[in-house]
């Protein structure tokens, strides 16, 4: 398989960002709301919340490479057969998927910098506090995550669905490309 898209296709690193992204979103999704149910003397009242810190800005960097491999390798035009309609709702899905993915990151963000401690990285490294003091910053940003969070996986469904329905329903390539098959 090709390292990038060509016009017929995605490329594996195209593939293995996507999947990549979409398998941790959802998994993100579910340790947040396991998180939250966790008592005071959970054994992981800590350590839920430093992995889901640290997987969350590993997605912000692998997020960051997908952007600037979107600009190193476009992607694949969508099939002819699309209409004006769909090729503009897959354009403005797929905008508002990132768009909504890095906003959930920086309410995380500041979820966790809001008393001015910097964020440990897998005991690698610290993201530092720049942002902290706002008035009730940890509410808000939480309240903004959580909402965010949910619209990002409800949207994210809608996606999978719209794939399958381009591959069942209307048997176009649309899904075919993204699993690293020839159209």
């Amino acid at each position: 398989m090709q390292l990038r898209n060509s016009s017929s296709r995605y490329g594996w690193v195209s593939i293995v960002l996507h999947w990549g992204v979409a398998l941790t979103v959802f998994g993100m999704f579910a340790l947040g709301l396991w998180m939250v149910g966790l008592g005071y003397y959970d054994t992981w009242r800590k350590a839920g919340p430093d992995l889901h810190k640290s997987i969350g800005i590993t997605l912000f960097l692998f997020m960051l490479i997908r952007v600037i491999w979107r600009f190193v390798s476009p992607p694949p035009a969508a099939p002819a057969a699309h209409s004006r309609f769909v090729k503009t709702a897959a354009k403005l899905g797929h905008a508002f998927l990132y768009l909504d993915l890095f906003l959930v990151m920086f309410a995380g963000y500041l979820i966790s910098t809001a008393d001015g401690v910097g964020i440990p990285v897998f005991g690698l490294f610290e993201v530092p506090a720049l942002i902290s003091g706002l008035p009730d910053q940890a509410d808000v940003a939480g309240t903004v995550h959580l909402y965010l969070a949910w619209t990002l996986v409800i949207f994210a469904g809608l996606h999978g669905l719209a794939a399958l329905k381009h591959h069942f329903v209307d048997r176009d390539a649309t899904l075919v490309r993204m699993l690293g098959r020839k159209a």
